[in-house]
C-alpha cells in the first residue's frame, strides 16, 4: 500500500506542523509523502529530513473540506486509478503520530480487508492520554479504547483509500467547516464500502471545545440540513432534522449560541446545498445495525 498524507494549515502553528511532519517521517515501512495545504497563509520552510514535503498555497481560506479536497487533487494522476497513491492519512497540523506503526497498521487493515474504505483514528490528550467523548465517531462512546465499525469519521485523523475518492467524489466544498466527513462517509456507505475506528491507531492532540470556533453554531446547524438534503431519503429528512432540533434545545445552549444555531437551521433550508443524491433504503438499514440510524 502505497501512502500519502495531507495537513492543511492556517500557518499559525509551525512549530507543531513540524512536529507533526518529525512524526510522520519517522512512521514504519515506505515513506509517506506530504502534501501541507496553507489555507490562506503563506507557509514556512518544511523541510524534514527522510520526508518528501510538497506545499500549496491558497490566497484565501477556502475552509476545511476544500482545504482537504485542494491536497487530495494534488495526488491525482494520469494512472489506472487515478491516483498515485493508494491511501491518504489526513492529520491536523497541531497533532502528531506518537507511535512509529500507525502508517503500517493502515497498510494492513486495507490490505486484510478489500471493503474497507476509511479509517478514523483515536485522538488523544498528549498528556493526560484521554480521548474526548465527541471524537470517538459512534453513539455508544463511553470506551474510546474499543474499536468498531462505524457510519463517520474524524476530519484530522484517518486515512482513506484512494479509490473512495474516485468513486464517491471528494468532500462537500460548500461545508466550509463541520459535519463534511459524515457526508463523505454516508456517500462511501452507499457505495458499499466499510468505515472504521481503530483505537490502536492514535493521533496526539491538545484537548480543545468545538465552540472555540466563531462560527461553529452557525455552521454546524447549516451543514447539519444541508447534510440530510444532500443524502437522506425524503421521508427521513425531517424525523432526523427534527430530532437535532430537539436535542439541540435540550442541551440548553446559550442565548447567543441558540440564536446563531437557529440562523444557520434556517440558512440550511434557504440556500444550495449541492448535488442530491438520496442513500438507497438498504443503506439506511446498513448503518442502521452499524447502531447508527439516520435519524440522529
Amino acid at each position: 500500500m502505497r501512502l500519502g498524507a495531507v495537513v492543511l494549515t492556517m500557518g499559525n502553528r509551525p512549530e507543531e506542523l513540524r512536529t507533526l511532519l518529525e512524526s510522520v517521517a519517522k512512521q514504519d515501512g515506505e515513506p509517506i509523502e506530504v502534501v501541507v495545504v496553507g489555507n490562506g497563509a503563506p507557509l514556512p520552510e518544511l523541510a524534514v529530513p527522510g520526508l518528501t514535503v510538497r506545499t500549496v498555497e491558497l490566497p484565501e481560506n477556502v475552509g476545511i473540506p476544500a482545504g482537504r479536497n485542494v491536497g487530495i487533487e494534488a495526488f491525482r494522476t494520469d494512472g489506472r486509478d487515478g491516483f498515485d497513491v493508494d491511501a491518504l492519512l489526513f492529520l491536523d497540523d497541531d497533532g502528531l503520530l506518537p507511535h512509529a506503526d500507525t502508517a503500517e497498521l493502515c497498510r494492513e487493515a486495507f490490505a486484510a480487508d478489500r471493503e474497507l474504505g476509511i479509517i478514523s483514528f483515536r485522538i488523544a490528550d498528549p498528556d493526560t492520554g484521554a480521548t474526548q467523548r465527541r471524537h470517538v465517531p459512534r453513539l455508544r462512546a463511553s470506551d474510546p479504547l474499543r474499536s468498531s465499525r462505524v457510519t463517520t469519521f474524524l476530519g484530522g485523523a484517518n486515512a482513506v483509500r484512494t479509490t473512495v475518492f474516485a468513486e464517491v467524489g471528494g468532500l462537500p466544498d460548500e461545508f466550509f467547516y463541520a459535519h463534511e466527513e459524515t457526508d463523505l462517509a454516508w456517500r462511501a456507505l452507499n457505495a458499499g464500502w466499510l468505515v472504521d475506528y481503530r483505537a490502536d491507531m492514535v493521533l496526539h492532540h491538545p484537548t480543545t471545545a468545538p465552540a472555540r470556533h466563531a462560527v461553529y453554531h452557525r455552521m454546524v446547524a447549516r451543514n447539519r440540513v444541508w447534510l440530510a438534503r444532500r443524502n437522506l431519503p425524503a421521508p427521513l429528512v425531517p424525523a432526523y432534522l427534527g430530532v437535532w432540533f430537539l436535542l439541540t434545545l435540550a442541551r440548553r445552549p446559550s442565548l447567543p449560541g441558540l440564536r446563531a444555531w437557529l440562523g444557520g437551521f434556517k440558512e440550511g433550508w434557504s440556500t444550495p446545498c449541492g448535488p442530491r443524491r438520496p442513500m438507497k433504503w438498504a443503506t439506511v438499514w446498513r448503518l442502521t445495525r452499524l447502531g447508527r440510524p439516520p435519524i440522529i
